[in-house]
């Protein structure tokens, strides 16, 4: 599974103009399954997500993990992760998961968020999304289960 982690101080996403999910500081999650991922991508990555040292501690380092911070997570499915542009102008997706195997994972990677002691938002699986935030920082972070980055 692959994640684009944003520290954000706020994060929403709306749906035919609805607000499905929203935060206000700590981590909005880009989330993509793979065609060969399972739930063990899922709960390393969300882990790995939980643990990530990106907010600052009182000497102004990157120390603090948003379970340190008590933020917040908002996690949004976008299978375009797995997009290969190498060739022609046109992304491939055909490494990317079905959606019959990547919603149980994305479900598994907030299930495990939850379990971890993260209160997690999520966007709506499968449908057109509109994306508001404020990247602070800024800082973006590119993570795969794979270890292909």
């Amino acid at each position: 599974m692959r994640a684009v982690v944003q520290r954000v101080s706020d994060a929403s996403v709306t749906v035919d103009d609805r607000l499905v999910g929203s935060i206000e500081r700590g981590l909005l999650v880009y989330v993509g399954a793979g065609k060969n991922d399972a739930s063990d991508d899922a709960e390393w990555l969300a882990r790995k997500v939980a643990n990530l040292r990106v907010f600052e501690d009182e000497a102004g380092l990157m120390n603090r993990s948003v379970l340190d911070e008590g933020g917040r997570v908002l996690a949004v499915s976008q299978f375009t992760l797995f997009a290969d542009a190498r060739k022609g102008r046109r992304p491939s997706y055909s490494d990317a998961a079905s959606p019959e195997i990547a919603k149980p994972l994305f479900d598994g990677f907030v299930a495990a968020l939850g379990e971890i002691g993260l209160r997690v938002a999520t966007g709506e699986f499968g449908a057109s999304m509109r994306v508001a935030y404020v990247n602070e920082g800024p800082v973006t972070i590119l993570l795969d289960s794979k270890k292909t980055f």
